[in-house]
């Protein structure tokens, strides 16, 4: 049974596209964000995601470039966005295919036999492999050059994982505090200085001089993997 990840913050649209999915033979999960459906396509392992670009956390565009610095899953979007920029940027991303809501179920289903068979789905978890560690995301394991393990508190794994599965991309304080500690806690900055402290000294070879663990001032933090010398 083949599965698939449905990303669309449309829950009438999501419940009753994935009724009839179930109905053709498919496992399906509904997520609503994409900081959940990143986390969703390392523990879900689906064999396609069905994308709707206007997520509420990020563009459905940059939920593709950030899938496919380590995945290859078929993509296809659904959306209601109809101008020929989109579909070219969607597809210039990563996708694998783009249909324009609304559709017919006839449609959508050749799509998706249509993309299982010349995709490739996601077999393993996403490892991402520095010069001084490597973190599987699924399991929760990091493990230095020398194959020591190195334990996260379960705050510090969020962090960790909100930071890795946006690669190079600055995620603001703003966005940091709400998704680790929620609301209410808009102007903890110290809490992330605190626990970005606590990362940098357990990954970095000199923490006083991060590699990994970059400082954005006045805007946020960005986890990079630097070119090898």
């Amino acid at each position: 049974m083949a599965s698939i990840l449905i990303v669309d913050d449309e829950r009438a649209f999501s419940k009753a596209l994935s009724i009839g999915l179930k109905a053709s033979g498919y496992d399906v999960q509904c997520i609503y964000d994409a900081q959940s459906a990143l986390k969703a396509v390392v523990t879900f392992k689906p064999n396609i995601i069905l994308l709707d670009l206007g997520l509420p956390d990020l563009d459905g565009t940059e939920f593709i470039s950030t899938v496919r610095t380590w995945s290859q899953v078929p993509i296809v979007v659904l959306s209601a966005r109809n101008d020929q920029e989109d579909k070219i940027k969607a597809l210039d991303r990563g996708a694998n295919d783009y249909i324009t809501k609304p559709f017919h179920m006839g449609e959508l289903l050749a799509r998706i036999r249509a993309a299982l068979r010349h995709g490739v789905s996601i077999s393993d978890s996403p490892v991402i492999r520095t010069n001084d560690f490597v973190i599987d995301l699924e399991s929760k394991q990091i493990h230095t050059r020398d194959k020591s393990v190195v334990r996260l508190t379960p705050t510090e794994w969020q962090i960790l994982e909100l930071l890795v599965l946006n690669a190079d991309k600055i995620v603001t304080q703003a966005n940091m505090l709400q998704h680790v500690w929620g609301t209410g806690y808009d102007d903890e900055f110290a809490y992330l200085r605190v626990y970005i402290g606590r990362l940098r000294r357990k990954l970095e070879p000199d923490p006083s001089h991060p590699l990994y663990f970059i400082t954005e001032p006045g805007m946020g933090y960005r986890f990079s993997i630097p070119d090898a010398e």
